[in-house]
């Protein structure tokens, strides 16, 4: 459906808060083996996915220390999320638990994407380090609806997914009534449809109809930075 109305703020922010706190929950819970799992996140393990959750949450990076990143890195989003996750995730595991609880309330509404795009990327990154575990800790489908709002959205191209991967197709959630685009259809469930369309192969398999083949050729390993 997208953003045809502006999203309820404070619904964000406390979607975000309690994806943050069930990441934390999870992470608690790890084996040391499990921590070196590979996520979904191409070149990351868990420990990352972890430490890239927390990472914002400490910085809370505004316009011009985005600019000053982005110059340090050459312009590249993808070199500045890879390396400031990886100096993260060097410290102990009990420090990126006990900091993603402590700051689980922290309110980010960065450049461009607001409130939103932070809040997507903790449904993401959640299911990102969840599946490859086996684990079911996962977002209702309540909190994946304006992720998956945003994901169609313009802003969401500026980062999330490439601009033309939802080109003729339509996605439908079937956990709930949402919807959008015209074309070859796409169904499943709101995880699996946000997972697959920001870049997830392993998601692919969840998904039915005839999109899915389309959308298939289109993805391509994730990058951290493809949320």
């Amino acid at each position: 459906m997208g953003l045809d109305s502006a999203p309820d703020t404070e619904a964000v922010y406390r979607i975000a808060t309690a994806n943050r706190l069930l990441a934390a929950d999870m992470f608690a819970d790890l084996t040391p083996e499990q921590w070196r799992t590979p996520s979904l996140c191409a070149g990351w393990t868990i420990r990352e996915v972890a430490a890239h959750l927390l990472e914002p949450l400490e910085t809370q990076v505004g316009t011009l220390k985005l600019l000053a990143y982005l110059v340090r890195y050459r312009g590249s989003l993808d070199r500045m999320v890879d390396d400031t996750a990886r100096r993260v995730a060097a410290r102990p595991t009990d420090e990126l638990v006990s900091g993603l609880r402590e700051r689980a309330s922290t309110r980010l509404a960065p450049p461009v994407v607001g409130p939103l795009g932070p809040m997507t990327d903790t449904c993401i990154h959640l299911r990102d380090a969840a599946r490859p575990l086996g684990l079911d800790v996962c977002p209702p489908p309540a909190s994946w609806r304006p992720a998956l709002d945003f994901l169609v959205s313009t802003p969401a191209s500026r980062g999330f997914i490439p601009r033309d991967r939802l080109v003729g197709l339509r996605l439908v959630a079937t956990d709930q009534d949402w919807q959008h685009g015209a074309g070859a259809e796409i169904l499943g469930s709101s995880e699996a449809v946000a997972m697959a369309v920001s870049g997830r192969p392993a998601a692919l398999d969840d998904l039915t109809g005839a999109g899915t083949d389309v959308l298939r050729a289109r993805v391509a390993p994730s990058s951290p930075a493809e949320s």
